[in-house]
């Protein structure tokens, strides 16, 4: 009989140190998944966050980086600016990305840089301690507002897809989440597809991951994934945010086939 699940070739094996029913190990093996199908390990480069995801690097067998915290937009800009033909993906937690990266991530969205970002959303500060995130949702409890969080005092949760949508820049921008078998699937089918854009130089992409967090929330990894489907996923409905693919990838063939030009220059105007 033949072994019909084996480890993807793009992960180390190296044992996970997350917490029972934490998400984040479902989607590295998504990512490592992916990158198999693809055949892009020997091109891929990985930036890894600050978090609980820190040791992204050990598990995922490609080229990895680690930056500091909320700048993973800007080192891949630099990356696919000097290395076109790299693959590259940035791993980002809701304080890293919505929290201390907010401008590196917009900016980046709307120059429409080629590259993939992975946002897990667990709506807390995960390895802290559980502290209130940018995407923290209203009345939802955590170790800095043990009453929920109030938007009057505390504001109101960024909702990263929707805001990014507004913006002529990113190509492709889905929610999904891994709280059951089927979303998994559906996951995997969004991270492929963030990827082959960026394969096709299509420009900007983004995954948004509703993760659950047993630990941080204080419950089962059973009641963790209920919660994703009875109130998180309401707050932050799934679904596709914007896919410019087909138009994108009209607009590149039609440029591949015409040179490049000069700016026109306006008179009075810059230099």
């Amino acid at each position: 009989m033949g072994k019909i699940y084996k480890k993807p070739a793009s992960m180390t094996g190296i044992t996970m140190r997350y917490c029972p029913g934490c998400g984040h190990g479902i989607v590295h093996r998504l990512i490592a998944e992916v990158i198999d199908e693809l055949g892009i390990r020997e091109r891929t480069t990985g930036i890894a966050p600050v978090g609980c995801s820190v040791f992204l690097d050990e598990y995922l067998d490609c080229d990895m980086i680690q930056v500091p915290h909320g700048r993973g937009c800007a080192a891949a800009t630099g990356m696919k600016r000097v290395c076109p033909d790299l693959v590259v993906f940035s791993y980002q937690g809701d304080g890293d990305l919505a929290g201390i990266g907010t401008a590196e991530t917009i900016h980046a969205a709307a120059r429409g840089e080629n590259f993939t970002v992975i946002f897990i959303n667990n709506a807390i500060y995960g390895m802290t301690g559980g502290q209130q995130a940018p995407t923290t949702m209203p009345g939802q409890k955590t170790s800095t507002n043990p009453f929920g969080r109030d938007p009057k005092v505390a504001g109101y949760p960024i909702r990263v897809c929707e805001l990014l949508s507004s913006l002529d820049g990113p190509v492709y921008l889905e929610r999904t989440t891994v709280n059951s078998v089927s979303n998994v699937l559906k996951t995997k089918r969004a991270l492929k597809k963030a990827f082959q854009i960026q394969l096709d130089r299509l420009g900007f992409t983004l995954v948004e991951i509703l993760s659950p967090c047993p630990t941080g929330w204080g419950v089962t990894p059973k009641k963790a994934c209920e919660f994703i489907e009875e109130k998180m996923s309401k707050y932050y409905p799934l679904g596709v945010y914007k896919d410019l693919t087909p138009a994108k990838a009209e607009i590149r063939i039609y440029e591949e086939k015409i040179p490049p030009e000069k700016p026109s220059e306006i008179e009075g105007i810059g230099f």
